[in-house]
């Protein structure tokens, strides 16, 4: 008999189709990195002052999610909606590591491809500030729900690309912390958020 539920909607599939599609993008990153001679990872390195940097800059964006989730005015209503409705039933049924993980990958692949492929590859061609801003509305647009959404994922964008310049040389382990610690909260905050709407209905 067939299953009447989307593939997607399973728990299981869910995560190992995200895994797998974030894990793909450093694949992506090496390859366009090839093209472009650019060392995908030449700006990351350990360091303790980027740790922390990358922890501590997790706070504001994390007290503007919790904001814009509780006062969901105008188009910020969609997203809520969608965070609850689509991501609500994956996230509250996976387990709390498969959500570190799954945070984990899409903050190294994705700052990886982002911040330390495209963003000097545009820089090298098209100057720093242009190379900047082109590099994070890309990054909008391929996060794209609704054009609120997309806008202020390249908002986060920009953040992530700041972080990565707040401390001589730049670094890419301080928006790669950011970016899975935030992603991190983010998923458990709406899963735990969606069983208490399920507990009050």
């Amino acid at each position: 008999m067939a299953d009447p539920k989307p593939q997607l909607s399973h728990p299981e599939k869910f995560i190992n189709i995200a895994f797998w599609f974030e894990a793909s993008l450093i694949g992506v990153a090496w390859l366009t990195g090839w093209f472009a001679e650019i060392n995908p990872i030449a700006n990351l390195y350990f360091s303790t002052e980027a740790l922390i940097d990358g922890i501590m800059a997790t706070i504001p964006m994390f007290i503007l999610f919790l904001l814009f989730y509780q006062y969901p005015v105008g188009p910020l209503y969609p997203i809520r909606k969608n965070l609850l409705d689509i991501m609500g039933p994956l996230l509250s049924s996976c387990r709390w590591y498969e959500l570190l993980i799954l945070a984990a990958v899409a903050g190294i692949s994705e700052e990886i491809l982002f911040r330390g492929v495209l963003q000097p590859w545009m820089e090298a061609g098209l100057g720093v500030s242009a190379g900047l801003i082109l590099s994070n509305v890309i990054f909008g647009l391929l996060h794209w729900i609704t054009a609120t959404y997309a806008l202020i994922a390249g908002l986060i964008g920009l953040y992530l690309a700041y972080m990565m310049d707040v401390s001589e040389p730049r670094n890419l382990l301080t928006p790669i912390v950011v970016h899975g610690l935030y992603d991190y909260l983010a998923f458990v905050f709406v899963a735990a958020a969606y069983r208490l709407q399920q507990e009050n209905e």
